[in-house]
C-alpha cells in the first residue's frame, strides 16, 4: 500500500512539473539582497537582517520531530514534497508574511503570491534575499534549484524561471516548510525586534 501511494505520488509531482514547464535557474546572488545602513523589504534594518541571517537554529533529529509535525518533519527536514492542491496555503489569500515553520524568520510576503495553478504556494520572490539560500538539487532526474532556508536549514521547495514580472521567478514551496502570520500581527513583530524595542532604547 505504502509503495503504491509512493508510486502515485511522484507520478502526480511529475505530471505537475511537466505540466507547468518548469525550468531550474540560478537567480543573480545580489538580487533583493538587504544592503548595510538600508531598510530591509521585511521592515527590519539591515544590521537586523545580517545578524538574523547569521544566526543559525540547530536541534537535534529527536528535537525536530517534536518540534513539527509529522509532515512537516519529512518536508522541512528530510527535503519531501508535499501533495499539490492538497496543503495549507496554496489557495491562501488573506494579506500577511509566511515565516519558517522551524524558526522565527519572514521568508515570503502575500503580497509576492501568486496563483501558479501548480497547486502549490507560489512567490515572485523572497521577502528578504538573505534569508534564502540555493543548491543545486537532481533528485527525481531533474536539474532544479533547491530553496531553504538559511537560518535554520529548512528545505522550502524550488525555484524556477518561469514565473511572471517583475522577477520572471516562481519559488514553488511546501505549506509544510511555513507558517502563516496576519500583516498586524508582522508589523507587532517587526516593531518588536527593532534595535532598543527590548530595552526601550
Amino acid at each position: 500500500m505504502k509503495l503504491l501511494f509512493a508510486v502515485t505520488f511522484l507520478a502526480a509531482i511529475t505530471a505537475a512539473c511537466a505540466q507547468s514547464t518548469m525550468k531550474s535557474t540560478t537567480p543573480g546572488k545580489d538580487a533583493l539582497q538587504c544592503k548595510p545602513g538600508e531598510k530591509s523589504a521585511c521592515g527590519l534594518p539591515s544590521n537586523v537582517v545580517i545578524d538574523m541571517s547569521k544566526a543559525k537554529v540547530q536541534h537535534t533529529d529527536a528535537e525536530w520531530k517534536q518540534r513539527l509535525t509529522p509532515r512537516q518533519y519529512q518536508v522541512a527536514r528530510k527535503q519531501g514534497t508535499e501533495p499539490p492542491f492538497q496543503n495549507e496555503y496554496y489557495d491562501n489569500h488573506e494579506d500577511g508574511v509566511y515565516f519558517s515553520v522551524c524558526s522565527d524568520t519572514p521568508l515570503f510576503d502575500s503580497r509576492d503570491k501568486f496563483d501558479s495553478g501548480t497547486g502549490w504556494p507560489s512567490f515572485t520572490k523572497p521577502i528578504e534575499k538573505a534569508f534564502v539560500g540555493e543548491t543545486t538539487d537532481y533528485t527525481y532526474g531533474m536539474e532544479r534549484t533547491e530553496v531553504h532556508c538559511n537560518v535554520d536549514g529548512a528545505h522550502l521547495g524550488h525555484v524556477f524561471d518561469d514565473g511572471p514580472a517583475p522577477t520572471g521567478l516562481r519559488y514553488c514551496i511546501n505549506s509544510a516548510s511555513l507558517r502563516f502570520m496576519p500583516r498586524k500581527e508582522y508589523e507587532a513583530w517587526v516593531a518588536k525586534n527593532q534595535p532598543g524595542a527590548q530595552t526601550g532604547k
